[in-house]
């Protein structure tokens, strides 16, 4: 590197010798593990040189490693040594998921004219809108991420103990006041860019602009392939590149399947589709890759669904909250709020669903819909199938006993034998003047749930979840108005949940056309 730091790497390479397309990834990770498996051997059998290199501070590299800041430096001085190696031919491709894969938009603006293509899955360009998503702390990511780059050296099992089995190990952390000490509880010293995330935690830090790549998905020339996941943290994030990249008329495929991070069955489509994609665009075969734009798994139909754009041809049906528990497209008649208390000292836990630590995904929500604090909505049974494909929203009038509250809302489908599944969710953090407060004292809230395709089959319900939060996936809110990482004092907050004609709260779903 410029400053004289000499990074690890280990270069995979043909048996028919000379200058040959290079797949660069670029890994915290380790480079003998499971990324080597897959993407060195593999990929160097079908025509291609790859360079995996271990990060900063990382597996023998030197340096101490800092999280996303040095990934484009570093990124772009890789490029600079490869173009002096012999058996490089000037054409560079990019590969990798989640931290490998910010560190190919982390070069991405500035690799050309080298970067002929890059396939990126479950990742992001902004790490700090993960981070903080709906406005919270992304709390079992964060702790169990630092688990796990700390524990990811010391033993052969050191990365599967840290990534694998966090909830109880990390129930401490979690439950740990103030935030920023949770580190030491987690890992048993404190972890400096965790407090820097948890000391930059306000909307529009100028801290995090360097480590933000937004120039890159607006500046890219490159064909790219996004591989993403209904139940994975960043996928609004790739769904955003989609929609840039295809707006700057980009040659851009996206693939989304049903899995959560990192889960071992979305790892052959990753290698697959990644193959096909780099073949066609460095080798110039493109027997592998699929010649639709957009690929979806619809879950509830188990099948995938192929697209010419994201989201398909949809029109939004406005399902509003009913007395009596009710979900209805007819508009909600004249009906008492409904009453949950949030308190944060027994926060509504985390089931399933974007967790990328606690085991997400499809839960069955039946025990945690018989708290107190979680409302549930449910349409009568379908009389015909219902396919959903799209963004989902929830349109919430409430009034809550402080302004410094959470609410999270969650789609599910309930079955004729009453097992509800979750299908997608989000959270919304509020806080004083935001949003603002009607003339009545009410407040309309508008969460963003995360995209999904989906088919509620004939006999099945449709169910919305209203709650205050769901831990740890979502750091609490302690109710008090206090600082994120040095928040003390948990107090409880009483939310009254609207429905009638003067606050029609509604889930509104993308059905298809």
């Amino acid at each position: 590197m410029p400053d004289r730091t000499v990074l690890l790497a280990d270069r995979y390479s043909p048996r028919e010798r000379g200058r040959r397309p290079t797949i660069l990834v670029r890994s915290p990770y380790g480079r003998r593990g499971m990324f080597g498996m897959l993407f060195g051997p593999v990929f160097a059998e079908r025509g291609f040189n790859v360079l995996i290199q271990s990060c900063r501070g990382t597996f023998g590299s030197g340096g101490d490693f800092d999280p996303y800041h040095h990934e484009r430096g570093d990124g772009l001085a890789t490029l600079e040594w490869l173009r002096g190696q012999p058996w490089y031919s000037g054409e560079l491709g990019t590969q990798g998921p989640s931290y490998l894969g910010l560190c190919q938009w982390a070069i991405a603006a500035d690799a050309a004219p080298d970067l002929k293509a890059m396939a990126v899955q479950v990742s992001t360009h902004d790490f700090r809108n993960v981070a903080f998503a709906g406005g919270a702390f992304a709390l079992d990511f964060a702790l169990g991420w630092s688990r796990s780059v700390a524990l990811q050296e010391k033993s052969q099992l050191g990365t599967l103990a840290g990534r694998f089995g966090t909830g109880r190990t990390l129930k401490p952390a979690f439950d740990h006041v103030p935030l920023r000490d949770a580190d030491v509880v987690a890992t048993g010293k404190p972890s400096p860019f965790l407090r820097d995330w948890l000391d930059h935690a306000e909307p529009g830090d100028p801290w995090w602009e360097p480590i933000t790549y937004t120039r890159s998905v607006e500046h890219v020339t490159a064909p790219v392939q996004l591989l993403g996941a209904w139940y994975d943290p960043f996928l609004p994030h790739m769904i955003a590149q989609y929609h840039t990249l295809r707006d700057r008329e980009c040659r851009v495929q996206l693939i989304i399947g049903p899995w959560t991070h990192g889960q071992p069955g979305s790892l052959p489509w990753v290698v697959r589709e990644s193959l096909g994609w780099l073949r066609a665009h460095l080798l110039g075969d493109d027997s592998l890759v699929r010649t639709s734009p957009v690929l979806v798994f619809q879950t509830g139909a188990d099948r995938w669904l192929e697209f010419s754009e994201w989201p398909p041809p949809h029109y939004p049906e406005r399902r509003h909250l009913q007395a009596d528990q009710g979900l209805s497209t007819a508009e909600p008649r004249m009906s008492p709020p409904d009453h949950f208390r949030y308190d944060p000292r027994d926060p509504t836990p985390t089931m399933g669903g974007t967790s990328p630590m606690l085991g997400g995904g499809r839960k069955d929500q039946r025990r945690l819909e018989e708290r107190a604090d979680v409302l549930t909505y449910t349409s009568p049974p379908l009389a015909d199938a219902l396919d959903i494909a799209g963004p989902v929203s929830a349109e919430l009038f409430v009034r809550p006993s402080s302004p410094h509250t959470d609410l999270f809302a969650r789609l599910c489908d309930v079955d004729a034998s009453g097992h509800s599944v979750n299908v997608t969710d989000a959270l919304l953090r509020l806080s004083p003047g935001s949003p603002h407060a009607e003339a009545d004292g009410t407040v309309r809230v508008a969460i963003d749930l995360w995209p999904t395709a989906h088919r509620f089959l004939a006999g099945h319900r449709v169910r919305l979840q209203v709650s205050g939060g769901s831990h740890p996936l979502y750091s609490r809110n302690p109710g008090s108005g206090e600082p994120l990482g040095t928040a003390t004092t948990l107090q409880a907050v009483d939310q009254n949940v609207y429905h009638d004609p003067e606050h029609p709260s509604a889930i509104v779903l993308p059905v298809l056309a």
